[in-house]
């Protein structure tokens, strides 16, 4: 029978043992770095939401246009009572004129010509209370 000659294996299974604890450590190595650096950035993460939860500018235009969206509707309630209430006054001021007119006539003439100047200062100064007074629609 013809002999068969065994390759030659390296039989040197600390060298083996020592590669293979090289690439574990390594392999390790990498895990814990990649571990390291997720949870830095995870904390760079946190920290950017903390200072934009905890900053008073955040949302700060959604802020001012509510402000300024009630203060408008606010002015424009002001200002439609106000112009009710000058309404109702100078129905007011009407009536008490067209009640006293027919005295008037009775009165003497100095006195009568003094309701008259009295009744144009009122309508002036009515007239101006009027210009006086702003609008929002204005």
């Amino acid at each position: 029978m013809p002999e068969i000659k065994m390759p030659e294996i390296n039989t040197d299974l600390s060298k083996a043992a020592k590669d293979i604890a090289d690439v574990a450590k390594d392999a390790t190595y990498v895990v814990i770095g990649a571990g390291v650096l997720g949870f830095q950035q995870v904390q760079v993460q946190r920290q950017e939401l903390l200072k934009r939860l905890a900053d008073p500018k955040a949302n700060i235009e959604d802020r001012v246009n509510s402000v300024r969206s009630d203060l408008s509707g606010a002015l424009h309630t002001v200002d439609t009572t106000l112009v009710g209430l000058v309404e109702r006054f100078e129905e007011i001021v009407e009536r008490l004129e067209t009640a006293v007119a027919p005295f008037e006539d009775r009165l003497p003439t100095q006195a009568r010509d003094l309701a008259r100047q009295a009744h144009a200062q009122a309508k002036e100064a009515r007239t101006q209370l009027r210009t006086l007074i702003p609008t929002v629609a204005a």
